[in-house]
């Protein structure tokens, strides 16, 4: 028993006549439908009708159309004996042995589903129950996931761990519909007068399951998406690297519950539609953005500021304290802030003055005189780290006045 491939186009033309019974998809399948019954029309084209025919008994000689991303299974008594998943006609007959089942030799369809084939097909005359289902092989959009609370991730980059709360939506392919029917779909499904197994059903416990999967999976993604090289290692990049965070969650769902080896689907695409990161995790982003923005020139301009500031503040304090800080930054502040930049990568060491070198007896650093200080001064009121009434007031100081 099985299906033999119809002459193109014979659909609409002269044998349409023949024709014992004409199958198709139901009307209006939604998109997240995953396997619905195919219907008999009882007229192809308003010719070849069939009024008598037994029900749940597929007719031999019968046509059944398959459209373009879908396959179609059957069955006799409960148990698989055939599947399609080429596009076109097909005439059921119960009579020819070899015309069992007709593949896409790969593609998009899983490699275990010869094995699938082979392990679950029946041979043998027809029962008294033929049902025939069509399987969607397209991706179905809409499969929604969100957190309700923060997940946690190691994230290499910032070097601890990070949290947030996400939500978003997968897309998913059956890619063995045999080993999808036979391991996941509820059996109401491919019994008698069975409905749309839609994933977006409410009440579908399905698409529940694979939702708490989903969602049980999403922090060892973050860390595996973080943690790759290859990708930068910034998490600020998944939000627009729709295709790298679902190869990231796929293969951590895999690893995890075995969708594709043990459940005949997988998932194709992935999007983050918001990431809420929490408090801590914000604020390390947020100092990682500065110190991003201040590399290079940049940031020896910002450390140069700083130190004007506490100059100025220093002055303005008065007092020994202020006169002592004065002096330390002119020089010897002067020389850590010179230090610092040497830090960055890619500044070359240079030996500042009055700091002790490796391998050199420590020396106290000679009071600069009141005419440096005023020369520095000087020096960064001209460079617009300081201001004119700033400038007055150190030289004062320098003074004693």
């Amino acid at each position: 028993m099985g299906f033999i491939q119809a002459a193109v186009g014979a659909i609409g033309g002269t044998l349409a006549d023949q024709w014992i019974d004409f199958l198709l998809p139901p009307d209006n399948v939604p998109q997240t439908a995953v396997v619905f019954p195919a219907v008999p029309k009882g007229q192809n084209a308003g010719r070849g009708s069939n009024v008598r025919g037994s029900e749940n008994v597929i007719t031999n000689g019968s046509k059944i159309v398959v459209p373009e991303g879908m396959g179609l299974i059957t069955f006799q008594d409960g148990r698989i004996t055939n599947f399609v998943a080429e596009a076109g006609g097909y005439i059921f007959s119960d009579d020819d042995q070899q015309a069992k089942s007709l593949f896409t030799g790969g593609g998009f369809l899983s490699s275990t589903l010869q094995s699938s084939w082979e392990r679950f097909k029946y041979g043998g005359q027809p029962g008294v129950q033929h049902l025939a289902f069509y399987v969607n092989l397209k991706e179905i959009p809409n499969n929604r996931f969100g957190t309700q609370g923060p997940i946690y991730w190691d994230d290499r980059y910032l070097g601890t761990q990070a949290g947030a709360v996400t939500r978003g939506s997968y897309t998913l392919k059956v890619v063995d519909p045999i080993l999808f029917t036979k391991a996941l779909l509820p059996s109401s499904y491919i019994s008698a007068n069975a409905g749309i197994f839609d994933l977006s059903a409410v009440d579908n416990p399905v698409s529940e399951q694979l939702f708490n999967e989903v969602v049980g999976s999403l922090a060892a993604a973050f860390s595996r998406y973080t943690n790759d090289v290859e990708r930068g290692n910034r998490i600020s990049k998944i939000q627009g690297d729709a295709l790298g965070f679902a190869k990231s969650l796929s293969e951590v769902v895999e690893e995890n519950y075995h969708w594709t080896d043990e459940r005949g689907l997988t998932i194709h695409a992935a999007a983050l539609l918001a990431i809420e990161y929490d408090a801590p995790t914000a604020k390390l982003l947020e100092d990682v953005q500065k110190a991003d923005a201040l590399s290079g020139g940049r940031g020896d301009s910002f450390l140069r500021q700083s130190a004007a500031r506490g100059i100025q503040a220093a002055g303005e304090t008065g007092g020994g304290d202020g006169l002592a800080f004065m002096g330390m930054g002119m020089n010897a502040a002067g020389g850590a802030l010179g230090g610092l930049m040497q830090n960055q990568p890619g500044q070359q060491q240079v030996p500042q003055q009055g700091v002790p070198q490796q391998g050199a007896a420590a020396a106290e650093p000679a009071a600069p005189s009141t005419a440096d200080q005023i020369r520095e001064a000087k020096s960064m009121l001209d460079e617009g780290l300081i201001t004119q009434e700033d400038f007055d007031a150190l030289k004062r100081k320098a003074l004693g006045l």
